[in-house]
Parts: C-alpha cells; sequence; structure tokens
C-alpha cells in the first residue's frame, strides 16, 4: 500500500466521506478527570477543525509506527474508539516482516507496547481521521543501548524501500547517556546517514518523541537509574528528525491555555552538532547550546491529565507521554502532504522559518510558561536536575511551540510549491 503518494490538486476530489461529528464528552469512565479531551477538542485546540470540514482528514496519506511486540486487540480497540467519537472506520495494517512472538498478557513490557501501539494509532485517527496507518512490529524489545535498535531500523528500511508510505511516527527513546560506547556510536552514525536520505531522497518526513524525563533520562541499560546531569535521547537528537516534545492543554471558562509539561525531553545533544536551521535562533539559545543540535523542535500535548482519551483492551484511558504528542503530529503532517499534494519530506528548515518574526504568531502557539526540572527518585537514587525555561521564541522544552494548524499546515504546504 502506497499511500503517500497523492499527486491530484491540494483540494480534495469529492464531497468529504468524513462528516465531522462534534463530540465534546470524554466516557464517562473519565467523569473524573477535568482536562480530559476528545479527538474533536484537540483538533480543536490546535486549529485543524476548519481543515477538517473541508475533507483535509489526511486522505490518501499513510502513517507508518515503529513498535516492539504490537498489540493483539489493536484493530477492534481502534473500532470501539471511532464508534465512541464518530470517527470512520479506518482498517491498520499490521506488518512483521522480521517475524513475531506469542504476545504474553502477563508479561508488563508487552502490555506496555500494546499500549503504546493503541494510543500511537487512535491519536494518528483522531488528528487525520481518514489517513491510513501502518503498524510495523519487531519481535524484540527496544529498551536502551542498542537494543532492539538494528531491528527497529531494520523495520524503518523495509517500510521506506517497500513505499509503505511517507510520514514515520516514533515514539521510541533510547537515553545518550546508554550509547556512549563504540557499538552506540556506530549504530547512531548508521541511522542518521539513513534519516538523512530517507527525509531528502525519499520525501519521508519523521517524527520522534524527546522523552518524558525532563531534561534528563535513562543512566543504566533497565530504565531504572536515571542521569544526575542533562541529558537528552536518540533518535530525536538527530537533526533530520522532527523531534516532538510535551505541553499540558488545559481549558479554563471557554479559553485555551497551554504551558510546558514538566516531563518534556529537551535540551542539547551531546552527539550532534547544531544544524544549520537552528543557527538563526537568538544569541540567548546559542550561549546555551554549545554548538549543539537543540531538541525538541515542536511540541504538542502531552501532560497525562490533559490527555485524549483511547480505548485499550476493555477500557477507557487518558494518553499521556511525548508517545502522545509524536502521533498527533503525525496525524498533522499527513494533512499537510494531502493539501500539498505530494509529500513534503524533510521540514524542519521550513519550520523554523515560518517561525520568524511575524510568522511565529500566525503559524505557532509559542509556549512560554513552565520547565523541564526533574527532581526524582528512581532506584532508590534521586537526581536534582535543572533543566530549561519555557521562554518566548525557542527553548529547550517546547521547541518552537504548538501548531496553529490551518495557517501553519497551508503555509507548509506553499512553501514547497
Amino acid at each position: 500500500m502506497d499511500g503517500g503518494t497523492a499527486t491530484a490538486s491540494s483540494q480534495p476530489s469529492a464531497v468529504p466521506g468524513f462528516v465531522d461529528q462534534v463530540i465534546t464528552t470524554c466516557p464517562a469512565e473519565l467523569a473524573n478527570y477535568q482536562g480530559c479531551h476528545t479527538p474533536y477538542t484537540l483538533r480543536q485546540a490546535y486549529d485543524i477543525e476548519s481543515l477538517t470540514k473541508q475533507g483535509f482528514t489526511g486522505k490518501g496519506q499513510t502513517v507508518v509506527v515503529i513498535v516492539s511486540f504490537g498489540s493483539p486487540t489493536l484493530q477492534k480497540d481502534l473500532d470501539a474508539f471511532s464508534r465512541q467519537f464518530g470517527l470512520p472506520q479506518s482498517r491498520v495494517q499490521i506488518l512483521s516482516p522480521l517475524g513475531t512472538v506469542p504476545f504474553n498478557t502477563q508479561d508488563s513490557d508487552m502490555v506496555g507496547w500494546a499500549t503504546e501501539t493503541t494510543l500511537d494509532v487512535q491519536l494518528i485517527h483522531a488528528m487525520a481521521p481518514e489517513a491510513n496507518i501502518v503498524v510495523m512490529t519487531s519481535p524484540v524489545s527496544e529498551t536502551q543501548g542498542v537494543q532492539g535498535l538494528p531491528e527497529f531500523k531494520q523495520l524503518e528500511e523495509y517500510a521506506v524501500n517497500h513505499h509503505l508510505g511517507q510520514i514515520f511516527s516514533q515514539s521510541w527513546a533510547a537515553s545518550e547517556a546508554t550509547l556512549a560506547d563504540q557499538a552506540g556510536q556506530q549504530l547512531i552514525k548508521s541511522y542518521a546517514d539513513f534519516y538523512k536520505q530517507t527525509t531528502l531522497q525519499d520525501h519521508w518526513t519523521i517524527f520522534v518523541g524527546t522523552g518524558d524525563q525532563g531534561a534528563t533520562d535513562f543512566a543504566d541499560l533497565n530504565s531504572t537509574k536515571l542521569v544526575n546531569a542533562r541529558n537528552v535521547t536518540f533518535p530525536a537528537d538527530v537533526p533530520w528528525v522532527t523531534a516532538v516534545g510535551g505541553t499540558t492543554l488545559a481549558s479554563s471558562q471557554g479559553a485555551t491555555i497551554e504551558h510546558a509539561w514538566s516531563g518534556s525531553g529537551g535540551g542539547f545533544s551531546k552527539f550532534f552538532a547544531q544544524p544549520d536551521y537552528q543557527k538563526a535562533l537568538p544569541s540567548s539559545v546559542q550561549a546555551q547550546s554549545g554548538g549543539q543540535r537543540g531538541l525538541p523542535d515542536v511540541s504538542a500535548n502531552a501532560d497525562p491529565s490533559t490527555g485524549m482519551s483511547f480505548y485499550y483492551n476493555g477500557n477507557w484511558s487518558l494518553t499521556g507521554g511525548t508517545s502522545a504528542s509524536t502521533p498527533t503530529w503525525a496525524g498533522l503532517m499527513a494533512i499537510a502532504n494531502q493539501l500539498a499534494g505530494h509529500p513534503l519530506g524533510f521540514i524542519n528548515p521550513t519550520l523554523y522559518s515560518l517561525a520568524q518574526g511575524a510568522g511565529e504568531q500566525q503559524n505557532f502557539h509559542d509556549v512560554t510558561i513552565g520547565y523541564n526540572n526533574n527532581q526524582s527518585t528512581k532506584g532508590g537514587e534521586t537526581v536534582n536536575v535543572k533543566g530549561f525555561q519555557a521562554v518566548p521564541g525557542w527553548d529547550a522544552v517546547t521547541g518552537l511551540g504548538t501548531p496553529k494548524g490551518s495557517s501553519l499546515l497551508r503555509n507548509l504546504a506553499a512553501a514547497t510549491k
């Protein structure tokens, strides 16, 4: 299935097949969560509802999700989610070219991946209700260090070589601290080379979450202890990907209030130098960066207390983490590609350009409140990492900010014509 190469006019060719339903109330099971979002309220918050009504729903585009194991209830759960919120039924394509292992419901790692897979798919469907979704599963768990990364790269290469789509949504991460050895550095270089070709020559767009530990991340291969210093994650640190951080998206008296989520991964890479598209950032940023790649590039709702409701294996929950903000952006990208009539590929230089001067207010919600300090105890050890502050313009908590979708996506599409 090649859903990412629409070449027709940027206008929908027929009456939209999806009749939007205004559903603003979460399921009764989530009544105690005042910050709960539905697909409609999330699209409203990021100003893409006007595009939805015009038939720009990601139709003809395909988002590819890379995960370990997947979920045996994925399609059934998506069907229930779609019925609840009046979304079109969508058939997920699940591919496992590396083989599978039996799903063990008593294995917390497998269940965690199943939950991850489910929220990824449902958020993409919420934002781009008519986009195609391909889930590619690995039989090996990706944890920290190089564990699981060779298999994920094989899946990505398979997706590109078989023209399965044009957008990757990747919510997985490994701490830079666990990839500093020779094996880690070799693998990182092979990924970076592959991502450069994939974005520039094959015209894929790659979204990656920055992690959920604020300005640090794990120090060990078992993800039990945190680095007691600033530390970012791979592959969000790769300059060829669009790194996605997180915010808290709340409502008060009908108004949307957004500030940085404290768990939003962000900072400066030890592995990658500052890319050209970040060199025009202000001197205050340059003083912090030390000439290194800064992340995130952009953000979206990631606070579990203000998440979108999703359905997994008979239960309603709230999405959370940069695992939620990443597929949000992947869904937006499906709409941008539909608007353009062709895949936009590497969007980072255009994103930064659209955030300059008056364009920033037109294209982004500039998040200026909050920080990503991490003061916590894991594995019996307490860390106290001073992170970064959300400030006007780009910052190492929320990047350029969150999307004003209608304007941003149209301008992204127009910039490539």
